[in-house]
């Protein structure tokens, strides 16, 4: 796997003693973790351990009560972030390749001039998801799993360093999945740290050699054999009722 430094230091993307709360409940408690360049991480949990809610502290999409996050030799333009696909306006009349060509935002701004070579790289964005020969198709038109397809071109698009992926096959076909699993992993082998939130333990297993097991507190981190067993998953499970209660840390 190809390592990526800037002025020979790591990337990283640190989080320490992490607290995110809605109404005063915290939906992430006390979190610490480090993603490192090239690394590939599942974060993983019950339903409603916080997953989402990590990922979205880590982009500064929302305030934290106490920790922090910190990106270690990275700028904006080096993370790639991709929201849950609910979270995005199909509406928009733009093309395919408007939408996947946005992923050179960080690289051009809203005016810049997207040259030969530019177009190039969105069209081997395309290519890569199976979505080349739809280049001029409305979004407005595309099916749940070619949307996703187009999502990751954009991303893909973008060149970054860390992919960051919140839910990212919700809604999306068997066979759209385990496609786009397959380019993660090879982004991954490119070099790319890649941080996704799921929800299926089996992909888990096949794809993400780490992962972080979350129920609003971190239950474990590491290689994904050594967390996903049925002591911390149980641990997992009973830690999520238990923040259920009244009695329950609301700092």
């Amino acid at each position: 796997m190809r390592r990526l430094f800037l002025g020979g230091r790591r990337m990283s993307i640190l989080v320490e003693n992490l607290t995110v709360s809605y109404q005063r409940r915290p939906a992430v408690h006390h979190v610490s973790a480090e993603f490192s360049d090239g690394s590939m991480w599942a974060v993983f949990g019950p339903n409603g351990a916080g997953k989402s809610t990590l990922l979205k502290a880590v982009m500064g999409l929302q305030n934290a009560d106490t920790g922090r996050v910190s990106w270690q030799g990275l700028a904006r333009r080096d993370i790639a972030y991709l929201p849950q696909q609910s979270e995005i306006d199909r509406s928009q009349p733009m093309t395919v390749f408007e939408l996947a060509a946005m992923g050179l935002w960080y690289e051009i701004g809203f005016f810049g001039r997207v040259n030969a070579a530019r177009r190039a790289r969105v069209y081997a964005a395309l290519e890569r998801v199976e979505m080349r020969d739809f280049a001029e198709r409305r979004i407005a038109h595309l099916s749940n799993g070619q949307f996703q397809r187009v999502l990751f071109a954009r991303m893909l698009a973008q060149n970054a360093k860390f992919l960051l992926l919140d839910e990212p096959f919700n809604a999306v076909d068997a066979r759209t999945t385990y496609a786009l699993l397959d380019v993660l992993r090879c982004c991954n082998q490119d070099g790319q740290a890649v941080i996704a939130v799921l929800h299926d333990y089996e992909q888990v297993r096949a794809y993400f050699p780490q992962t972080l097991l979350l129920a609003r507190e971190k239950i474990a981190a590491g290689a994904t054999e050594k967390v996903l067993t049925d002591g911390f998953l149980l641990q997992a499970n009973a830690a999520v009722q238990k923040q259920e209660s009244a009695d329950w840390c609301g700092v």
